[in-house]
């Protein structure tokens, strides 16, 4: 069966193990023939999928929301992995502390579309607020368009000096950090920022309720071929690297498996109901939802055997 595949930032480690499914065959193995496409920013690519244009997208959790108002006619088939999952990386001349968010003050930080709400939401529950504190989070310079590689630009409006740091993809993190232009001042997943921050997104595989009805075996191969592909990048790292020469630039593709291998400790596709309660409060403190929505309407958990299992 011939579907599509929409992804946001496509250089990058953020969305990786859906990428790497239709790379190394593991969609095809459950009869799935899909191309990967890269679509910028998040809400755009879940307006795709609300539109027909694909039938899957690995993005951010609440980006869908976007597209699906109150969660409405799409699912969250599984995680690709835990957490939310950027970075905060300032120019390194500036010399801010590892975690010191009044180092932000005067600066200007670039973060993507939606992605940017994560930042916001995290200078909130430290008690910054970007507009009394001069924080200016904005687009990236040349970050336009639906096929740009965020972190990339990202990375390069950095060592350009068009910007003063970024929230952004651990790709994108890497580049600056290893060419010693920027360091880290957060990195959520390994426990920077306020208390619960890491939960107020994660990367997901999501489709819509109309696939699902249409077609539960699909939805099922893909869940399958998500789990599969976590557990062969556990076993042999270096497979990102084949990943990495087929759809990446040379230099991207030398660095993608080291990053995947720090990434490894949260590629568990299961989706709690803890997760879900955390992005709906997230969600709501940001201005994208209202009210409660339940675990189940959120989430596929008809498929949330194949989570562990993958069979």
């Amino acid at each position: 069966m011939l579907v599509k595949l929409a992804i946001p930032d496509l250089i990058s480690n953020s969305y990786f193990p859906a990428l790497a499914a239709a790379e190394l065959g593991f969609f095809e193995r459950e009869g799935l023939d899909v191309s990967a496409e890269l679509i910028f920013p998040v809400d755009r690519a879940y307006a795709a999928l609300r539109d027909g244009a694909v039938d899957f997208v690995g993005g951010a959790a609440h980006g869908a929301l976007a597209a699906f108002p109150a969660w409405r006619g799409v699912k969250l088939l599984g995680a690709l992995s835990q957490g939310m999952y950027w970075f905060l990386v300032m120019r390194a001349e500036f010399g801010i502390a590892r975690g010191d968010l009044a180092g932000l003050k005067g600066r200007r930080i670039g973060a993507a579309p939606w992605v940017e709400m994560g930042l916001r939401a995290l200078l909130a529950a430290a008690g910054l607020d970007p507009q009394r504190d001069d924080i200016r989070i904005g687009p990236v310079p040349g970050a336009t368009g639906t096929t740009v590689n965020f972190g990339l630009t990202a990375a390069e409006a950095l060592a350009a000096g068009t910007i003063d740091g970024f929230w952004a993809n651990g790709m994108a993190t890497e580049l600056a950090v290893t060419s010693g232009v920027g360091s880290i001042v957060l990195d959520v997943r390994r426990g920077d920022g306020p208390p619960g921050c890491f939960d107020f997104t994660m990367p997901v595989l999501a489709t819509t309720d109309r696939l699902i009805e249409r077609s539960p075996e699909t939805a099922a191969a893909a869940v399958r071929a998500l789990v599969a592909t976590q557990r062969a990048l556990k076993d042999d790292t270096a497979r990102a690297t084949d990943v990495g020469h087929r759809r990446f630039p040379p230099r991207e593709a030398g660095l993608i498996a080291g990053i995947v291998k720090r990434d490894l400790p949260y590629y568990d596709a299961a989706i709690s109901q803890h997760s879900v309660e955390a992005i709906n409060r997230f969600a709501r403190d940001i201005g994208v939802l209202d009210g409660e929505v339940a675990y189940a309407d959120i989430v596929a958990s008809q498929f949330s055997d194949l989570w562990r299992s993958g069979a």
